[in-house]
């Protein structure tokens, strides 16, 4: 089995040094970064015993009822298991196994090859020396993106960051990061912790721990995070039921969404029901915002106005919030089934969609309360709601029903282009290319990580080939962004 992908996330052209950094630990700096994981799993091993202390009833773990746990028949019953086992490989006679006869002596079978001292003199190796091959592929050069992807493979839970250049059609994975837990959300980030570097490299993970690392994705062979915001402690806090205050979420961080134009400002969604904005700058969260009675599963910053986010939770609600006083300056719309995912239409900066469990997509405007369309688009949940980033009323969408489905919505008239099943199991995340409004990204059960450049369907060719493209200025370059990105405590403050 090669994993699976949980979530995507593109980074932009120009975004990446040419020549990433490599970290190199000396041995004294290797031997404390062990001290320091040892001491920290025995930590949260004495955390797990006391949750679980006075919870575990007698028998539980042995896989049979506690009643007949500890009673001559359920100890008779584990010894026929036993036993059971051990006849099933006796008819394998694996104590013989090295005493039959007719074996293979493979020693044999390499008496007449031949082995050359190098490359360079063996004629059936044409590619005499990698390392310029090696070399040239670790350098980003200004035509590439990168995708920020994260990996479940086993117990494994990886970071994976692939190299993609649309002119060469090559897609490959630079380098990974080895993840503290299973990832369920990233977000790119151009931001950089330190005051002197105006913009940065960065992803943000969460996962099934109430912490968001922050990853430097300019450097290779990183051991640790640049830094983290919130703490296992807030998870602690909740089960002894004592309230959480603005020291982070108490449970598994299920998305996040970077603020363009306030550029230290980062939003993640919870399963403890809440929304929080963190001051990065400051490391710390600022402003918790509850209007959800359920888990919080999406949300998303409006593409211009930077005090204006929008949410969507297991409640089966979105929630429209006014940072600048989010108690009183809210309103919300209800839905069929539990939020999947929430994205503004950055052609129409009133309109934004919404997915659900239930398999339908609605657009509304965020001036009214019925929605402009709605539209049954998958079998299952939709996992994936992505317009593109320069063809207006181009909108794919993924689902668990394994497809991924091509959408005119201009007008607010809804028509299929095109349907595909991707071969990946339940497709689980979604992503557009930024500087190629036709190449997407996708994560599933199987496959691996896939990009699809939908322009070669000729039916989407029809339907959008004509369209003008409508190209975006980032809003971190402005003036005004840098130095919004400043007055961070101007933002929303209370909760």
């Amino acid at each position: 089995m090669s994993g699976f992908h949980t979530c995507a996330r593109w980074t932009p052209r120009g975004s990446a040094r040419e020549t990433p950094h490599k970290v190199t630990l000396t041995k004294q700096e290797l031997q404390q970064l062990i001290l320091n994981a040892k001491e920290e799993l025995k930590d949260r091993e004495h955390e797990n015993e006391e949750a679980a202390e006075g919870t575990q009833e007698p028998g539980e773990g042995s896989g049979l009822p506690a009643s007949d746990a500890d009673t001559p028949e359920g100890r008779e019953e584990e010894k026929e298991q036993e036993e059971g086992d051990r006849d099933s490989l006796a008819e394998y006679d694996l104590d013989e196994y090295d005493e039959e006869e007719g074996g293979v002596n493979f020693g044999d079978s390499l008496g007449g090859l031949t082995v050359y001292a190098s490359n360079e003199d063996d004629p059936y190796v044409t590619l005499k020396d990698t390392d310029q091959y090696e070399e040239e592929d670790f350098k980003i050069k200004p035509s590439d993106n990168l995708i920020v992807a994260g990996k479940v493979e086993k117990d494994c839970s990886i970071l994976e960051i692939f190299v993609y250049n649309q002119e060469e059609q090559s897609l490959y994975v630079h380098h990974d990061l080895l993840l503290p837990a299973y990832p369920l959300c990233v977000e790119w980030l151009n931001f950089d912790p330190d005051p002197g570097r105006p913009v940065g490299n960065h992803a943000a993970v969460g996962n099934m721990t109430p912490v968001i690392d922050v990853w430097n994705l300019d450097v290779v062979d990183s051991l640790e995070p640049v830094f983290s915001l919130g703490s296992e402690t807030s998870k602690k806090k909740k089960r002894k039921g004592a309230e959480s205050g603005h020291e982070g979420h108490s449970d598994a961080v299920l998305d996040l969404s970077w603020n363009r134009h306030i550029r230290t400002v980062l939003a993640s969604a919870s399963a403890d029901d809440t929304v929080i904005l963190w001051d990065m700058s400051e490391r710390k969260a600022v402003t918790c915002l509850t209007g959800h009675t359920d888990k919080v599963q999406t949300l998303h910053w409006h593409p211009f106005e930077a005090q204006t986010l929008l949410s969507g939770s297991f409640d089966k609600s979105v929630v429209l919030y006014d940072c600048r006083d989010p108690k009183e300056s809210r309103r919300s719309w209800k839905f069929s089934g539990e939020v999947e995912r929430v994205v503004w239409n950055h052609f129409s900066p009133c309109n934004f969609l919404a997915s659900t469990d239930d398999g339908f997509v609605y657009c509304l405007d965020a001036r009214t309360e019925k929605p402009l369309f709605t539209l049954k688009a998958h079998n299952g949940e939709v996992t994936g709601l992505e317009l593109s980033s320069q063809i207006k009323g181009c909108l794919v969408t993924s689902s668990s029903d394994k497809h991924v489905k091509i959408w005119d919505i201009l007008g607010n008239k809804p028509s299929l282009i095109h349907s595909r099943d991707m071969k990946m199991g339940v497709v689980f995340c979604a992503a557009c290319c930024p500087d190629a409004p036709f190449t997407y990204t996708f994560g599933g059960q199987k496959g691996g990580l896939r990009t699809w450049d939908v322009s070669s369907i000729s039916a989407v060719n029809a339907a959008f080939g004509s369209r003008e493209r409508l190209q975006m200025t980032a809003p971190w370059n402005s003036p005004a962004a840098m130095t919004a990105s400043c007055n961070v405590t101007d933002f929303a403050m209370e909760s």
